[in-house]
C-alpha cells in the first residue's frame, strides 16, 4: 500500500462553509488534491503544494491530519494500486487566476453533503460524511472572492 498526502480546502462562500474537490487527470472523477511523500517535505507541507498545483489555492494548512482513506489509484495498464490519503485541513485565503494545472484539472467548490456525493471513492465519501459544518467553519468569518 502506497501513502499519499491531501488538502481538504475550506472556505466560507456566500456565508455558508464550503469545500473544493478538483479532477482527476486521467478519469475527470471529483477527488481532492493529493500527491505522494518527497523527501525532506513534512506530509502537510506537501498536501499544500498540492493543493496550490491541481486547484489554484492558497491558505493556512493544517499541521494534523483529520481524516484518512484508501483510495485506488489507477495505472495506465488499466492497473490499480491502494493507496491510503492522510488528509489535512487547508483554510483558503485565496485563490488564483491561473496555476500549474489549470488546463488539467476542474475545480468546484460544494457543500459538505454535494461533495460526498460527488466523489466516488467510498472512503472519500465516509470522510466527508464524518465531518460536519463545524469542522468545516473556516478558521477567519470572512468570505473568500472569487476571481
Amino acid at each position: 500500500m502506497r501513502i499519499q498526502y491531501g488538502a481538504l480546502p475550506v472556505a466560507r462562500l456566500g456565508g455558508q462553509p464550503m469545500v473544493m474537490l478538483v479532477t482527476s487527470r486521467g478519469t475527470r472523477r471529483w477527488i481532492i488534491p493529493k500527491g505522494r511523500p518527497e523527501k525532506g517535505v513534512k506530509p502537510y507541507r506537501l498536501a499544500e503544494q498540492e493543493a496550490l498545483e491541481e486547484a489554484g489555492i492558497v491558505g493556512r494548512i493544517g499541521r494534523k491530519p483529520i481524516g484518512r482513506f484508501l483510495h485506488p489509484k489507477f495505472r495506465p495498464d488499466g492497473s490499480t494500486v491502494t493507496c491510503q490519503i492522510e488528509v489535512f485541513r487547508l483554510d483558503v485565503d485565496r485563490q488564483l487566476n491561473d496555476w500549474p494545472e489549470k488546463g488539467q484539472r476542474e475545480r468546484r467548490w460544494c457543500t459538505l453533503a454535494e461533495a460526498a456525493r460527488l466523489v466516488d471513492t467510498d472512503g472519500l465519501a465516509q470522510l466527508l460524511r464524518g465531518l460536519d459544518e463545524q469542522s468545516v467553519e473556516p478558521a477567519l468569518a470572512l468570505d473568500v472572492a472569487l476571481p
